[in-house]
């Protein structure tokens, strides 16, 4: 796996840490399997809705239930390739990114960030989706 990290000569626009990089490039051979995960919300095991007004509870939440779905399907957040995150606010990167980084390691997965005007539940504030590339082993 090859990656090109956000950031490098200068590049960094956003100013801040960022817990993502420019591109990844794998050969197919590497490969055992490739795992979709939708756009998860706060909401924890219970079905409960997790941090109203806290986005940085949200991010956190959104990021185990990834977690979650890819240890079920023989995955983990290292195979993380891509994550696309849609935010109500985007004065609220810096706090997703500190989060972000609590869970991701270089390489970086790439990543879109889209500001939407509401979700699903009314108290959402993001919502993460993502793509793994599990490596044969």
């Amino acid at each position: 796996m090859q990656s090109i990290p956000y950031g490098t000569s200068g590049r960094n626009a956003m100013g801040i840490p960022v817990a993502f990089c420019s591109a990844i490039g794998m050969d197919m051979s590497e490969l055992r399997r490739l795992i979709w995960v939708s756009g998860q919300l706060a909401y924890n095991q219970r079905n409960e809705f997790v941090g109203s007004g806290d986005v940085r509870a949200q991010t956190e939440q959104c990021l185990v239930n990834i977690e979650r779905n890819l240890r079920e399907l023989g995955g983990s957040i290292d195979d993380v390739v891509q994550v696309t995150v849609f935010v109500k606010d985007m004065s609220h990167l810096e706090a997703i990114h500190e989060v972000r980084l609590r869970h991701f390691s270089k390489p970086y997965p790439t990543s879109t960030l889209v500001a939407v005007s509401r979700f699903v539940h009314p108290d959402a504030l993001i919502e993460v989706n993502a793509v793994a590339a599990v490596r044969s082993a």
